[in-house]
């Protein structure tokens, strides 16, 4: 079974991972751009001497320029952009990592200036911080979506101590405090609310921007605006364990979570820088044995291009930036993958096999019949019936507490739940058995032979050893149920399954609905495990697990990719999940896959255009028909290139 859980990470600002892909472990942060000119002035500087120094080369317009006046002019150009790169350089080899690109970009720009190519020596650095730049600008971009979510962290929570409101941290509010949110404010903990009703926008948690108007004893969750009056809400949960939490723990967890395309290119590039350094110096001295009229400075010359050309930046930069995006994009349409790495798996699922309650369905019950032994009133039948449930989280069990009654049910006790069949517990003295049928036949309780006809859901009810009757629960699909099935299809998933711990007979009345392929019902949560474990054995087969409940995380774990409902989802079940969909629709699971899809083409693309434009220019800088020009070309400018490449992805449109 694969490990779903990683430690709590804390929240760091976008890194530019460069470098260190290319061997150096220092990574350097992505600095803010709005309005912070000293950001772009090294840069600034560089490129304007640079041009003023090419255009005074041109022109000859003063006979001044020339030794070392013209080399201390080129030498003032190199040092805002070189400086920094050289210190990085440095700081990789201190650490034993010789091979960075850092190490690559000093040799080449030293050596320029070495044989007097000092135009070419800054340009390299100019166009490389350029590069560098771009990089930063288009990170921050594609992180938008999932720095905002760090935004969404409450300062402060407004708590009811001592009849007054007094503001502490949300770390220090207890489990059942009041808190109090004002128009326009965030909720900073989960829980219930306490007014008797509420308005709220929950665009960051669910990726629907239409307002969300609750009542009295409704769930809040952490993040959610406050869109009407000053509500009060009980809370339920501490914060480290709100949707809000758990979510910006998801996110920084997902960069951390490298992609296998993500992992070979570092490996790669730890192995290629070396190699071209060799080969850099092979070029240089080799031909002295082989060639005519060798001309030191030439071959060094041809050398140092080698060297600019193959710098590995626009594979490093590319790569983890287009996954970035695929990230970003899939939080701003409520998705949360858990890492690049389920953005490529994702694209490999051919089967889906799907829970049905909560994930097709509402979940959301109501009772349409009851049916009472002869010896009991309704009253006290309902009595007991809600005495047990009141002990259950399932959502039938919420129907049930919901039927309207002008009376107070028992008490219970000693209540225990029986995984798949139902729950158990003690009404004034007497053994109440509440569940399925199984359970009836487990305790040998004898059921009417009436309740095989009946295709809803059903709830048995016996009491000291007696049958006393059931109720029988409806549900309905979800609104996106059917468009859910047929995106799927269109996104390449060839088999669709239904596995569902309700009647076989409604799960069957399910699938003919939406034109599922296969769907057995009656499952017991090890059931399910066991059916997915014989799709396993497929080699043929990758398969996602949709699902939201407790009894869900274990199939979901040892799916290929598992997908959590993950607002009406549980906690375990939204922990083990590699993919989350936070607003609940079904039809997010097309969504996701096409992004993943979309995500893996740029990927490739960079990949390709990279290696591509490389191999031509290093072939051309080999037989002396590339300049140090077309040496920027091949590293800064396809770094460029990639870096447009990726950006793409946050202006598609998903639905």
């Amino acid at each position: 079974m694969k490990k779903k859980k990683t430690d709590l990470q804390t929240a760091t600002a976008p890194q530019s991972s460069c470098g260190h892909c290319c061997g150096d472990e220092h990574t350097h942060e992505a600095p803010e751009h709005s309005l912070n000119i000293k950001i772009y002035l090294p840069a600034i500087i560089s490129f304007s001497m640079l041009v003023i120094g090419m255009v005074i080369d041109h022109v000859n317009a003063t006979p001044l320029f020339k030794g070392y006046v013209r080399l201390a002019w080129y030498i003032i150009a190199y040092i805002p952009v070189g400086l920094p790169v050289l210190k990085e350089g440095w700081e990789s080899i201190k650490k034993g990592n010789f091979f960075t690109e850092f190490f690559l970009m000093g040799v080449a720009t030293i050596g320029a200036f070495g044989i007097g190519e000092y135009p070419e020596g800054v340009a390299v650095m100019v166009f490389y911080a350029v590069g560098e730049l771009f990089q930063s600008a288009a990170v921050q971009r594609a992180k938008g979506s999932i720095k905002a979510l760090l935004d969404l962290r409450p300062d402060q929570a407004m708590v009811f101590r001592d009849h007054n409101v007094v503001p502490v941290s949300p770390e220090e509010v207890k489990i059942g405090e009041i808190i109090q949110v004002r128009v326009g404010e965030k909720v900073p903990l989960d829980g219930i609310l306490h007014s008797n009703k509420g308005s709220f926008n929950t665009a960051a948690l669910t990726g629907e921007s239409k307002p969300d108007t609750l009542k009295k004893g409704d769930a809040v969750y952490a993040g959610s605006i406050n869109l009407d009056g000053v509500i009060e809400i009980k809370t339920t949960k501490v914060f480290k364990d709100s949707s809000i939490a758990r979510i910006l723990d998801m996110v920084q967890n997902a960069t951390a979570r490298k992609s296998k395309t993500e992992l070979f290119i570092r490996k790669f590039a730890k192995v290629y820088t070396p190699i071209v350094t060799y080969l850099a110096i092979a070029m240089t001295f080799l031909p002295y044995f082989f060639v005519e009229n060798y001309i030191f400075q030439d071959w060094l010359y041809r050398a140092l291009i080698f060297l600019v050309i193959s710098c590995p930046c626009a594979l490093v930069i590319s790569i983890p930036l287009g996954y970035f995006g695929g990230l970003g994009a899939a939080s701003r349409n409520g998705i949360l993958f858990k890492g690049a790495s389920f953005l490529d798996t994702i694209t490999k699922v051919n089967t889906a096999v799907m829970d049905k309650t909560g994930t097709l369905t509402k979940g959301v019950f109501k009772i349409n019949n009851l049916v009472k032994d002869q010896h009991f009133t309704e009253e006290e039948f309902m009595k007991n019936l809600i005495a047990i449930e009141t002990q259950s989280t399932h959502p039938i069990a919420k129907a049930i507490l919901e039927y309207k009654i002008e009376y107070t049910p028992y008490k219970a006790k000693n209540v225990s739940e029986i995984a798949g069949k139902g729950i158990k517990g003690t009404v004034n003295g007497k053994l109440v058995l509440v569940g399925n049928k199984a359970l009836m036949i487990a305790n040998k309780i004898e059921v009417p032979t009436e309740t095989e006809a009946i295709v809803a859901s059903i709830v048995m009810m016996a009491i000291d050893g007696k049958f006393a009757g059931y109720v029988t629960i409806s549900d309905e699909l979800k609104d996106d149920a059917l468009t859910a099935i047929a995106n799927m299809r269109k996104a390449g998933i060839e088999n669709i399954i239904m596995l569902s711990g309700d009647k076989d007979s409604i799960t069957q009345q399910i699938a003919n609905e939406l034109g599922i392929d296969w769907a057995k019902g009656g499952l017991l949560p090890e059931q399910k495990l066991e059916e997915v474990e014989k799709l396993k054995k497929n080699p043929n087969m990758k398969i996602a697990f949709v699902g939201d409940g407790i009894n869900d995380a274990p199939v979901l774990a040892i799916s290929d990719v598992g997908i959590a409902m993950g607002g009406l989802g549980s906690d375990v079940a939204i922990e083990t999940a590699d993919v989350i969909i936070q607003n609940d629709q079904p039809s997010k699971i097309a969504t996701a896959i096409k992004i993943g899809n979309s995500t893996r083409k740029i990927v490739w693309q960079n990949i390709l255009l990279a290696f591509g434009v490389k191999l031509i220019v290093l072939a051309m800088g080999a037989g002396g028909l590339a300049t140090m020009w077309e040496a920027v070309f091949a590293d800064v400018g396809v770094a460029l290139l990639a870096i447009l490449n990726a950006v793409r992805l946050q202006k598609m449109q998903w639905d």
